[in-house]
């Protein structure tokens, strides 16, 4: 493998950037956004393009929902405890999966487990197209099927994963090779679920008024333990067996996480952002 190959693999990703800052100037403002500074035409000619039923009457509701509270109210009290938790949990088990430490760290992983260098850069490159495949699959299903649904498939799947992958990793003369095997699986239950659903839940669980603070809320609880975790992950690695207490760990959260799922998380599908969790 060239040495100049890691700037081959910066360099490739300025073409989907260029892409992306294209299409930028296509998505439409947010009605919401519009309605707040009175733009009352604008938002409805967008609501009619996106599909609205009767946008009309969706203006009048985005309008209420507004003027019921026009002074900025903070986020953090008791009436929005509910959707705190909710985001708060939501974004420490995306992290707590395992997600990051896997695509940061996918060729160390594999070469830790004994597979040859060249092959590790090609198992992680296969583990990023099936991460797009697959969040393709739950962009198309997440509006038929329902958040809370996925998010149950998807943390049954990543359990089963992750639990091969500790045995795995823990019983190596087995063999190795087989290692890509749960890690596409976790991956694909992953962008099936909490990869694709934790956005979309954090812009419906809070109100008009303090939507904007929540998402934000959790965003920074998503990238806080992103960070945390992508230190930590290569001095827990560094250990003896610790890349297999790691992924025990992660294993143990997602059963945390079908819990939550099932007891605990609201079923957003079919709701309007005007209408309370």
């Amino acid at each position: 493998m060239s040495s100049d190959s890691w700037r081959w693999m910066l360099g490739v990703e300025a073409i989907p950037a260029f892409i992306f800052f294209g299409l930028v100037f296509l998505i439409p403002k947010s009605p919401r956004w519009l309605v707040l500074r009175k733009r009352y035409e604008e938002s409805f000619v967008i609501l009619k393009a996106l599909g609205e039923a009767n946008p009309e009457e969706k203006l009048q509701t985005i309008k209420v929902s507004f003027e019921q509270k026009k002074e900025q109210e903070k986020l953090f009290q008791g009436k929005y405890l509910k959707p705190l938790i909710l985001v708060f949990l939501m974004a420490t088990f995306n992290q707590f999966s395992g997600i990051n430490a896997i695509m940061y760290y996918a060729p160390r992983i594999f070469e830790t487990a004994g597979i040859a260098k060249d092959s590790a850069f090609l198992q992680a490159a296969s583990v990023g197209f099936v991460n797009m495949l697959f969040t393709i699959g739950a962009m198309v299903l997440i509006d038929k099927v329902g958040r809370r649904k996925l998010m149950i498939i998807g943390s049954i799947g990543m359990i089963l994963s992750l639990l091969a992958t500790t045995y795995l990793l823990n019983n190596r003369e087995l063999g190795v090779s087989f290692l890509i095997v749960p890690v596409l699986f976790f991956i694909a239950s992953f962008a099936f679920s909490q990869g694709a659903v934790i956005w979309v839940f954090i812009s419906e669980v809070f109100p008009n008024k303090v939507r904007a603070a929540g998402q934000s809320f959790g965003t920074f609880i998503h990238w806080c333990w992103a960070a945390a975790l992508t230190w930590l992950f290569p001095v827990v690695a560094g250990l003896a067996n610790g890349i297999t207490y790691a992924f025990g760990f992660f294993a143990l959260t997602m059963i945390l996480q079908l819990i939550f799922a099932i007891k605990f998380f609201p079923e957003t599908k079919g709701k309007s952002l005007e209408e309370d969790i």
